[in-house]
């Protein structure tokens, strides 16, 4: 054999070895790859995010969601392991249940876009938007069957619910303790028809066992309602632990001392995602426009028979809003609600969109003011 052919021979068993090690590499990384979608999928990844990074190239990169918001930090899980992100100026809006791209060194690269968003006027005089949650399938709308049952309160969750496309679910807690739910349901029918309801007994686990059919494998359900409501100890029932501790019910209000300050996904043996979210004491509603027609879609429909088309429903002649009350077909509360809901997210909204105009006048100040020194600089 000559040197020639032998250099051939080494060759080819060097390509032959290199292209099996390839394969052999390739088929790990596949197998790495579905494992990881599979753990991934267990947090409620989907072909909807998939898309976003399917021009990145993944060994560079890997996905986190967020499990939890801190004031500095953010409690992160991927299909190995979980870890924690300092929170920074430089980031965009990121709330719990949100999905990251992170690079190798687990720094932050982006956050892929979501299929739902929550959020509100934040609490006080502040003029700003409050993020709620993010990617949640199902809103669990919890109301206790006594005293702070509350249809006005309801509506303002549903409302939220609507402008996030989530599916609602009405949990009415405290049953153990009434003495007809049907009284309640009925109204609950009344605001929304084709309303799903679940009366449970929030300390007994097995009274809850029909709310996990919403909590399967990679569903996200979040758990909304105002303080004292049964929330933390509907939650307890379902993951099964006592991570959100209550105490007694206080008889003179009908309220649990116990009030959540934080926002966590928990997993559920089920494989759902549960988030709990603070009792909210302040509700105002922002960028709500659609999710408050979709809530009152019977006032909407007479409004479209209104003689004017600006008719605010109030004494306007030809207003087919105040004939249907009128003629009874409309309730006066609901009407009152309706209007006071419009009026809120009209204002808030308004508010809102200033400060967003002076917020990015402000930031092409600052960068005028930044090249102009660059330039100077650069003489």
């Amino acid at each position: 054999m000559n040197k020639h052919n032998r250099f051939s021979i080494i060759k080819s068993k060097t390509i032959s070895s290199s292209t099996s090690n390839s394969i052999s590499n390739a088929s790990s990384a596949a197998t790495h790859q579905e494992k990881s979608n599979y753990s991934l999928t267990r947090l409620g990844w989907r072909p909807f995010f998939a898309q976003q990074v399917a021009e990145e190239n993944i060994t560079e990169i890997q996905f986190a969601k967020v499990m939890a918001c801190h004031r500095n930090q953010f409690e992160l899980e991927t299909s190995t392991h979980t870890l924690t992100l300092p929170i920074t100026n430089q980031m965009p809006d990121i709330t719990v249940g949100d999905w990251l791209v992170l690079n190798d060194d687990h720094s932050f690269r982006h956050r892929l876009e979501r299929i739902s968003l929550f959020s509100r006027k934040a609490p006080g005089s502040k003029v700003q938007t409050q993020l709620i949650a993010a990617n949640v399938d199902t809103v669990f709308i919890v109301s206790s069957l006594n005293n702070d049952f509350n249809l006005n309160r309801i509506e303002r969750y549903l409302a939220l619910a609507n402008e996030a496309r989530v599916t609602p679910v009405f949990v009415l807690t405290k049953a153990d303790l009434c003495d007809d739910t049907r009284v309640y349901i009925k109204q609950i029918l009344g605001i929304s028809p084709l309303a799903m309801i679940e009366t449970v007994n929030a300390l007994a686990r097995e009274s809850v066992q029909s709310l996990h059919t919403y909590c399967s494998a990679g569903q996200t359900v979040a758990v909304m309602g105002s303080s004292g409501v049964g929330k933390s100890t509907l939650i307890n029932s379902l993951i099964g632990s006592q991570s959100q501790l209550t105490s007694d019910i206080r008889e003179d209000d009908s309220k649990g001392r116990h009030t959540t300050t934080g926002r966590t996904l928990h997993q559920l043996k089920s494989g759902g995602l549960l988030l709990d979210t603070p009792g909210m004491r302040e509700l105002q509603l922002a960028d709500c426009e659609q999710g408050v027609a979709d809530t009152f879609e019977e006032i909407i429909s007479l409004a479209r028979q209104c003689r004017f088309g600006d008719c605010h429903h109030q004494s306007e002649p030809g207003c087919a809003v105040q004939m249907a009350l009128t003629n009874g077909e409309l309730e006066s509360r609901r009407l009152t609600s309706y209007l006071k809901l419009l009026r809120e997210q009209a204002l808030n909204t308004a508010s809102l969109a200033q400060k967003r105009a002076k917020d990015r006048n402000r930031t092409k100040f600052h960068r005028s003011v930044q090249d102009g020194a660059r330039r100077l600089k650069g003489k």
